[in-house]
């Protein structure tokens, strides 16, 4: 897979969405208990199996309860890129610790960096 050099911001998420996709980042995950799953393609990948290229943070502008994480995520392995979009505060309750261990560290990461 060639490196892409993916922009701090493209705006609001959907315009975020659709800048990702056009360059490359077209498949949905979503987690699923210990793993993160890709639906179009069939595959179910493990903390290692992925990495997380760029993590964006989104506020809702009127309400604070409206916020959201954009990953862009690339695995080596199955030759894939796609988003997975989640709302604040993954945590280990309702997901296991070795893969929100890796969500959050690289956000937390993110973060730190735009301060």
């Amino acid at each position: 897979m060639s490196k892409i050099h993916l922009m701090e911001n493209y705006g609001t998420l959907s315009e975020t969405i659709n800048a990702l996709q056009k360059i490359g980042y077209t498949m949905d995950f979503n987690i699923r208990e210990a793993c993160l799953v890709c639906q179009q393609a069939g595959i179910e990948m493990s903390a290692e199996e992925f990495k997380i290229d760029k993590v964006y943070r989104f506020e809702g502008s009127s309400n604070p309860d409206d916020q959201s994480i954009l990953y862009a995520i690339s695995s080596e392995k199955y030759q894939i890129k796609g988003v997975l979009v989640n709302g604040y505060g993954i945590s280990a309750e309702d997901f296991p610790s070795e893969l929100v261990r890796k969500l959050n560290t690289h956000a937390n990461q993110e973060s730190r960096q735009d301060e």
